[in-house]
């Protein structure tokens, strides 16, 4: 039996920068074109007018200032109103797998350590480009390494489950090696449109190497202990899939197959699951909340970061405790806890404990207790 660690991580940000005066002009600019389309049918009560949104009402129903975006172009015409990206060859590398090298080579840099170290690669995010081949497949030769690939989708807690999948891997022995990489395109499942939740994603690519603790080159965290969890909703669902063209409305355009969620019922229920998840965890491997120095967890709500970190502490955190990158890159998905934790981790000391946690649809939760050495 072999001891995971996490050696390096990377964070690709994307050029485009969308504050929320710019996202809020253009979402306000669409509801006047709208209106004035439907003005007959909402002067005859058949149709509701749609509402402006404001800065005030995106910082105080998420605690978002800005997200980083793949196109900010068609995102803010109100005509369009979602990313517009290119078309590429299929002999040319994949969007994803682009974003994916970016972050993986920042990993690698950090760790000291070269595509000949690695032996797998996990793609591990909410949305894939294509079902197959296998962006994990294309990442992994873009980088040149040998052994296997596969990719995997837990939605928000795709990062945590492919830490736990490599961690297995590599405590089993088949491994010694493997980089987990999580490249969100969230603004292609968004709906930009809808006031309720037009201001929630942002595009990243994260990746993390996790190693046999033996073959650490430099400071790293000792993965203490995973676990996940899952439990069925359709509170958040996206209904788009390779299936759409064989149902009789398919080709449609339909909301329910962008991002949608039940917002009041996913914060009433996934906060007792995860903050019950967290303390059990901890409670399992002799962790009190006072051994606990640092909490990255998923970027999702500032609301909801508050009450779990609360929970998870028995008081409230400090802002270094329980760091937020939210207010900067908006929800990444699977990602954001990962940011978290790849700019907030420097500073801890020599045997420091701390947990990475993400949430998300299924419901599903995973964690990552960790020690730092070196």
């Amino acid at each position: 039996m072999y001891t995971a660690a996490i050696t390096g991580t990377g964070v690709f940000t994307p050029a485009d920068r969308i504050t929320n005066a710019e996202l809020v002009q253009a979402f306000n600019r669409y509801v006047d074109l709208q209106n004035d389309a439907h003005a007959e049918a909402i002067a005859a009560g058949e149709r509701a007018p749609l509402q402006y949104s404001s800065e005030e009402f995106i910082v105080k129903a998420s605690g978002i200032e800005n997200r980083y975006v793949m196109d900010k172009s068609g995102i803010l015409d109100p005509e369009v109103m979602h990313p517009l990206l290119r078309q590429r060859g299929d002999d040319e590398p994949g969007l994803m797998a682009e974003m994916a090298l970016d972050a993986a080579q920042k990993a690698l840099a950090q760790a000291g350590k070269s595509a000949a170290d690695v032996d797998a690669v996990i793609c591990a995010a909410s949305n894939m480009e294509r079902p197959y081949p296998a962006v994990a497949i294309e990442i992994q030769q873009l980088l040149g390494i040998h052994g296997f690939a596969f990719d995997m989708n837990v939605a928000c807690s795709s990062a945590t489950f492919g830490i736990q999948a490599a961690a297995d891997m590599i405590r089993a022995g088949s491994i010694r090696s493997a980089l987990v990489v999580n490249p969100e395109i969230c603004s292609g499942h968004h709906e930009w449109r809808d006031r309720d939740c037009h201001f929630i994603f942002g595009d990243v690519a994260t990746a993390t190497l996790i190693e046999r603790k033996e073959d650490a080159s430099g400071a790293h965290f000792e993965v203490l202990s995973t676990r996940c969890a899952t439990q069925f909703s359709n509170n958040i669902r996206n209904n788009n899939g390779f299936l759409r063209r064989t149902r009789p409305d398919g080709l449609n355009e339909r909301r329910d197959m962008q991002f949608m969620q039940n917002g009041r019922k996913v914060f009433k229920e996934v906060l007792p699951l995860v903050s019950q998840h967290i303390a059990d965890h901890m409670a399992d491997e002799g962790i009190s909340p006072a051994d606990l120095k640092r909490l990255w967890l998923h970027q999702a709500n500032k609301s909801m970061n508050d009450f779990i970190g609360k929970k998870a502490l028995g008081r409230t955190p400090t802002p270094k405790e329980q760091p937020n990158v939210l207010q900067d890159y908006a929800n990444t998905s699977s990602a954001g806890s990962i940011i978290a934790f790849s700019q907030n981790s420097d500073d801890l000391a020599e045997g420091d404990t701390g947990l990475i946690c993400s949430f998300g649809a299924g419901y599903s939760v995973g964690s990552v207790l960790l020690r730092r050495h070196g």
